[in-house]
């Protein structure tokens, strides 16, 4: 069998007495959609800060093509191919939506502050390169009308669109997407569930999907994990977990 893209191995995080993650593992194949879901407090987005390298685990283990993420250090996890987006939109409200882009280009740049200084032709041809795969991802993303508009003046939904693209100007291998569809309305999350799957379909790009909108993980999802006070409870395709005894208990507070 071919070796999992992430590979999450019995990871447990403490917080003094509070035991947030508890043994949780699962793996996400290359060219996947992964959903993880489970109610609040569950221990979605403590998972997700220890795959960014915010937490260290108090045990277990990460791979990520074979490597340890957490023996990576967190300001080369993007270099290493893991791209993220957060709950709350963190855009540079005066930059422009193209500058904004080209800032998620920067873990793809090598030259020194002296080359820079100078205006060195290498550094020239690098900017350029940014310039131009931003624009490409602005296009992908639709945001061609606000290109040179301040991110800050934008309304929320395309303000994640702009978050979105900024992270998959890193070009990363394994996208994490902490509740994308926060916020939106019906047409939005129709219209995120297409964007998702072309980032997957398109951009050739791995998905780890946080998300409390059941209807959009289930249809954008090629398989679903389950997380609940901080334990793995089900694993499997959207129906298996959808019909899962303990999945229905933690929603509905009644066992199937």
């Amino acid at each position: 069998m071919a070796e999992a893209l992430l590979d999450v191995r019995g990871v447990t995080v403490r917080f003094g007495g509070v035991v947030a993650l508890d043994n949780v593992s699962f793996e996400v194949e290359q060219g996947q959609i992964l959903g993880l879901i489970g109610p609040n407090g569950a221990g979605k987005t403590t998972l997700f800060n220890c795959l960014s390298r915010l937490y260290q685990p108090s045990e277990g283990e990460i791979l990520f093509e074979g490597r340890s993420v957490l023996a990576t250090p967190r300001h080369l996890i993007a270099d290493m191919g893991i791209g993220r987006t957060f709950q709350n939109v963190a855009l540079f409200d005066r930059l422009t939506v193209l500058e904004n882009v080209m800032v998620g280009r920067h873990s793809k740049t090598d030259s020194s502050f002296f080359a820079n200084a100078l205006r060195l032709p290498a550094v020239v041809a690098e900017q350029k390169a940014a310039r131009d795969r931003a624009m490409e991802l602005i296009e992908f993303m639709d945001l061609g009308s606000f290109v040179h508009w301040p991110a800050g003046g934008l309304p929320f939904p395309i303000r994640k669109r702009v978050e979105l693209a900024r992270a998959l100007a890193a070009q990363p291998k394994l996208l994490l997407l902490d509740e994308p569809a926060a916020g939106l309305n019906h047409e939005e999350v129709a219209t995120l569930e297409s964007q998702i799957r072309r980032v997957r379909d398109v951009q050739g790009v791995t998905v780890l999907l946080v998300e409390h909108h059941m209807s959009l993980v289930m249809s954008v999802s090629d398989k679903v994990v389950t997380v609940n006070f901080g334990r793995k409870i089900a694993e499997g395709t959207p129906d298996e977990v959808r019909r899962h005894p303990e999945v229905i208990a933690a929603y509905l507070g009644t066992a199937a």
